[in-house]
C-alpha cells in the first residue's frame, strides 16, 4: 500500500457528521446528474413526436426504406423492418397492434399513418405485404412499433 507522506497522523478523523454531509452531497449531485438527463430524453421524446406527428415522410426515410428492403434481399431475406416509432404515438398507445387488431392502422397518427397510406398506394398494388408488431415491451408495457415490409411468395 502507498505511503501517502500529506497524512498527519495525529489529525483528529473526519467526523461521523461530515462523512454523511458528504454522502448526502454525493447522493444529492447524482440526482440532479440522472434529472438533467431525463429532461434531456424527454425533450428529445417530444421533439420526436412533434417531428412525427407535424413534418411529412421525407425523401430521405423513403430512401432508407429502399435501402433496408435493398440489404434484406442481399442477405437472401423476404421481410425488413423498414419504420419503426413509440406506440404511444398511437391513439391507443400500440393496443390494437399488439392484439393483431384487423383495424390497427386506424390507430395510426402522423407519419406511421403516412407510410402506411403509401403502402396501400404503391406497395400493396405491387404485391407487398405490411404487418406491425409492438417490438419491445419496457417495464411490460408495449414499447416501439415495427413496421415490417415482406415480399415473400404467397403461400399455396
Amino acid at each position: 500500500m502507498p505511503e501517502n507522506k500529506d497524512l498527519d497522523p495525529n489529525a483528529a478523523p473526519i467526523s461521523a457528521s461530515q462523512l454523511r454531509m458528504q454522502m448526502l452531497e454525493r447522493e444529492m449531485a447524482e440526482m440532479d446528474k440522472e434529472r438533467k438527463l431525463r429532461a434531456v430524453q424527454e425533450q428529445k421524446l417530444a421533439d420526436l413526436a412533434a417531428d412525427f406527428l407535424e413534418k411529412h415522410v421525407s425523401e430521405e426515410e423513403i430512401a432508407v426504406v429502399r435501402r433496408l428492403v435493398a440489404s434484406a434481399v442481399k442477405a437472401g431475406k423476404f421481410e425488413a423492418m423498414v419504420y419503426s416509432f413509440p406506440s404511444s404515438l398511437c391513439t391507443d398507445s400500440g393496443r390494437a397492434i399488439n392484439n393483431a387488431d384487423r383495424d390497427w392502422p386506424e390507430t395510426l397518427q402522423g407519419k406511421a399513418r403516412e407510410f402506411y397510406e403509401r403502402y396501400q398506394t404503391f406497395g400493396k398494388p405491387q404485391g407487398y405485404k405490411l404487418k406491425a408488431m409492438i417490438i419491445n415491451f419496457p417495464g411490460g408495457v408495449p414499447g416501439d412499433v415495427g413496421f415490417f415490409l415482406d415480399w415473400s411468395p404467397d403461400r399455396v
